[in-house]
């Protein structure tokens, strides 16, 4: 299904902008500006002639400002033919503006980035390179009691995963994961109309998002991986180079709470989000058609949170299976257990499994120079967190393993909430395996450590 017309982030972004300050507009005469504050040469009269009305004098303004300022370094723990040895020597400014009146609320929030290890300095607002990297920019209005309406540049998710998505199928950061971004920038955003529905018997979300986002995916500028085509790691010797779809996304969510078990069905219409496929034509990697039905629960269990989540990944440019330049059909299932162990103390464990479909015409079309895949791939996590220190100082871990690639993922780390505003981070990303093309084997020589200082206002 094609749209009837397309719109750009810039235009979203421009409507959201424009409706905003229209309606301002709109209710200038009528609106009263918030007093000054107490001591400013408007509002100083003498104590003995001063009348204090409380409510006017705390009315609360419709906007409000924050943001934080931030610098992170990070460098690899070991020399890579294809990098450098920094990963990350960044600063960060991130401004944030919201507006809540009695029609509709709006938000713009961008950062400012000025980063040292990157050469890209062209602003690209999917792949969130350059000096801008607008995260937010939407409007958001009740149309009914049973009607919401959220239009523009907004960070979308839902699913009941840990850092592992199956029915989540909006766009990730995977370079900010793997460097050691703090764990908001792993959702990109995306440009989208967001209608939700408060029905009695279900609630439903419907998600269009004009134009393809797709994932912030190793390309090879920052973080080296391996390449089925060379048939060894490649990085800034070789970035990817993408032809990216002419197409839109569907999203659809529908749930409920059920004597307090949260249950929900998913669909999916639109592309592999990280490009897989192959275009012998072009010789560039493409985002093949993907569609995705789903379902996922959770609900209270022993004292914790037991979740599920499946999904089918239907490969719509292969159902056959049968094109070594396309990805397979997939079906994944993703079980979660999340308590906590002691004071101050939680775990969370989970277990994923990844079944390739139409296995036999998949193995039959590989050519002689690839690897061939594993039926299932399997994945363990876990995640340990302690707060101490009147939960100012955490410590955490976060595990990947495959017992089926054989291949893991460690995520250490520590912060330390020296003040309301002031906030310090250190952490390592350490990845290894046996052999070299397995997911997170590949890299290896990408293991990093990373530290940051962050101000918030």
């Amino acid at each position: 299904m094609k749209p009837l017309f397309k719109l750009s982030a810039v235009k979203l972004i421009a409507a959201c902008v424009a409706a905003s300050v229209g309606a301002k507009m709109a209710l200038a005469e009528d609106m009263v500006m918030p007093p000054l504050p107490f001591g400013s040469s408007e509002n100083a009269l003498p104590a003995s002639l001063a009348v204090v009305d409380v409510e006017d004098d705390f009315t609360l303004s419709p906007w409000e400002f924050n943001g934080f300022v931030e610098t992170r370094a990070g460098a690899r723990l070991q020399s890579d033919p294809y990098q450098g040895e920094g990963t990350l020597a960044e600063t960060r400014l991130q401004l944030e503006l919201d507006y809540s009146g009695e029609g509709f609320t709006s938000r713009i929030r961008s950062d400012l980035l000025v980063d040292l290890e990157s050469d890209d300095e062209t602003v690209s607002l999917n792949q969130g390179s350059g000096l801008v990297d607008l995260r937010e920019a939407w409007l958001q209005k009740g149309i009914s009691g049973w009607l919401d309406l959220k239009l523009g540049r907004q960070i979308l998710t839902w699913g009941v995963g840990d850092q592992l998505f199956i029915n989540d199928l909006f766009p990730k950061d995977w370079k900010s994961f793997f460097l050691g971004r703090d764990l908001e920038y792993l959702k990109a955003p995306s440009d989208a109309l967001k209608l939700a529905f408060y029905f009695e018997a279900f609630s439903l979300d419907l998600i269009w998002i004009p134009e393809f986002d797709a994932d912030r995916y190793i390309d090879g500028k920052s973080i080296s991986f391996y390449n089925p085509l060379l048939g060894r790691r490649s990085g800034s010797d070789l970035p990817v180079r993408v032809t990216a779809p002419d197409g839109d996304e569907f999203s659809v969510r529908l749930y409920k709470n059920i004597s307090g078990v949260e249950y929900a069905l998913y669909a999916y219409d639109g592309y592999w989000k990280s490009p897989n496929g192959f275009d012998p034509l072009t010789t560039t990697s493409i985002h093949s058609r993907l569609r995705v039905a789903g379902a996922s629960l959770r609900k209270s269990f022993v004292g914790g949170v037991l979740s599920g989540e499946v999904g089918r990944y239907n490969s719509s440019d292969d159902s056959g299976g049968d094109n070594p330049f396309i990805a397979n059909s997939e079906t994944r299932l993703l079980l979660g257990f999340e308590r906590e162990l002691a004071s101050n103390f939680t775990g969370s464990f989970q277990y994923y499994v990844e079944r390739l479909e139409e296995y036999s015409a998949y193995k039959e079309s590989v050519m002689a120079s690839q690897i061939i895949r594993d039926k299932y791939r399997q994945l363990l996590t876990a995640r340990l967190t302690l707060m101490t220190m009147n939960q100012n100082l955490e410590w955490s871990l976060f595990t990947f393993y495959s017992p089926t690639d054989q291949d893991w993922f460690l995520q250490p780390k520590v912060s330390y909430k020296y003040s309301d505003r002031l906030l310090l981070t250190a952490g390592l990303n350490v990845f290894e395996g046996q052999e070299v093309n397995t997911f997170f084997a590949q890299f290896s020589d990408n293991s990093n450590v990373y530290a940051g200082v962050r101000y918030s206002f």
